[in-house]
């Protein structure tokens, strides 16, 4: 069973930084694509980035282009997503996400067989 523990949340003000990170329990990290999601309060869950296996090919919300970066470190068994230029509509707890479908659209919350619990982001305008 695959464990997946959020970490990185916080408070900031409007323009700043923060850097989630995501730490996979299992032993084969690298067969697993990797999504960021995340879910405003009263809002649906809402895809923010994903990663391939190897980090070779991302995907993005378009509202976070330019500003957010996924990327996997397969040594540490961990995703980050990099958030710059933070805005007041980025607020939200963010969710890590897991697939061994990588062929599949990871833009879709349903191909994810694994969830962490989430990290709440704040941000301050």
């Amino acid at each position: 069973q695959v464990q997946l523990v959020e970490s990185g949340g916080g408070l900031v003000q409007a323009g700043g930084s923060l850097r989630l990170s995501c730490a996979h329990s299992g032993h084969t990290f690298g067969a697993y694509a990797m999504g960021w999601f995340r879910q405003a309060l009263g809002k649906e869950r809402e895809f923010v980035a994903a990663v391939n296996w190897n980090g070779g090919s991302t995907h993005y919300l378009d509202s976070v282009k330019g500003r957010f970066t996924i990327s996997r470190d397969n040594a540490k068994n961990t995703v980050y997503l990099q958030m710059n230029s933070l805005r007041a509509e980025d607020t939200a707890v963010y969710l890590c996400a897991a697939t061994l479908e990588w062929w599949s659209d990871l833009r879709q919350s349903g191909v994810y067989d694994y969830w962490g619990q989430g990290t709440q982001v704040t941000v301050s305008s």
